[in-house]
């Protein structure tokens, strides 16, 4: 068998397996424009039945052989809105007791993290990613769907912070919507200490009406946040970080941006993500995802479950963000997974 932890384990275009995502659940209580929009995932809309989602057990099968076999390092608990799955905090717990796990994260939008993030945290979960996308009640509300208040966010912010997790923020921009809170959340996040980051409006799925017109790209960001607070660039923390990264200049306060729209990153993604239902993706912007569900339910033994994991990293050559410009040259329609079944 390969020595996987030293990296063998490679895809097509050299790209080693490093960082295991794993959703859920595909519900959320949000109805953001740009990932679930309430036209399409109204009151009727066929959300996986309980006994289509993944156990916690077969969901902790899974990311063991992830990290013993292949070195994945970090695991990310995603959704949909991942505290929608009762009991999470259980699951957080097995795959905590993993040997060779060396960060637990997940990505919420906060709103009911306030009641959830001292268990989380006791049951092993290490960091928290929560999306904010205005500190204006009237803009968060239309974006969010569901007339939800910044307040409730906050307050899940804050909770967070007191349990002891690490926070991040995240605030996806789009063109004519909410552009006008860069600098407002760049301040405010500076003076409350948290971390920032700045995501392009992306075409991740097929419901969300993106158009290049909507994007508000990486360059003016940088250009808006300097005019008012100056930055400057600074080194990634590691191989593979999604996010640029600036620091206010005289200070170690930082933010970031994630542009895979104007700035592809995929030469270095190292990222699998796993959805609820147990298909693997190799990338964000994937059509189709490879069917983990029904092996694991059937008398397949770990070894033979490695070299299926194993053909699939290895026939890797997903680099969407780096060929969309040709898509759209050509007016190639491309359909892709909805990003709330991959979190993100």
């Amino acid at each position: 068998m390969q020595d996987h932890k030293n990296g063998s384990l490679l895809d097509k275009l050299n790209r080693p397996l490093r960082d295991l995502r794993i959703s859920v659940t595909d519900k959320c209580n949000f109805r953001c424009q740009y990932c679930m929009p309430a036209e399409i995932f109204g009151p009727d809309f066929p959300f996986l039945k309980k006994n289509e989602l993944l156990s916690f057990e077969e969901i902790t099968r899974l990311a063991t052989l992830f990290v013993h076999s292949f070195g994945v390092k970090k695991l990310r608990i995603t959704g949909g809105e991942p505290l929608m799955r009762r009991d999470l905090a259980s699951l957080i717990q097995m795959l905590s007791m993993i040997d060779g796990v060396e960060d637990i994260a997940m990505t919420t939008n906060g709103s009911l993290l306030a009641r959830h993030a001292n268990q989380l945290k006791k049951a092993g979960l290490s960091r928290v990613t929560i999306s904010l996308d205005s500190l204006n009640n009237d803009i968060f509300g239309k974006m969010n769907g569901k007339g939800v208040q910044v307040e409730e966010v906050l307050s899940g912010i804050q909770a967070a912070k007191e349990a002891g997790l690490g926070v991040k923020i995240n605030m996806v921009v789009q063109k004519g919507v909410n552009e006008s809170e860069i600098i407002p959340m760049a301040k405010f996040f500076r003076e409350q200490g948290y971390p920032l980051r700045f995501i392009e409006f992306m075409d991740v799925g097929n419901t969300n009406r993106w158009d290049m017109k909507s994007v508000y790209p990486k360059k003016k960001i940088i250009e808006d946040i300097h005019t008012v607070m100056p930055i400057e660039p600074i080194e990634p923390n590691y191989i593979g970080e999604v996010a640029t990264r600036y620091r206010y200049i005289g200070s170690s306060d930082e933010i970031g941006v994630i542009s895979s729209v104007t700035d592809a990153f995929c030469s270095t993604c190292n990222r699998a993500r796993l959805s609820a239902e147990g298909k693997l993706f190799t990338c964000l912007f994937a059509s189709t995802g490879h069917d983990l569900r029904e092996p694991l339910r059937s008398d397949l033994s770990d070894n033979q479950l490695i070299d299926l994991l194993t053909s699939i990293w290895n026939g890797r050559k997903d680099q969407y963000s780096i060929d969309r410009n040709s898509y759209l040259k050509e007016n190639i329609k491309k359909d892709k997974i909805e990003m709330s079944r991959i979190g993100g």
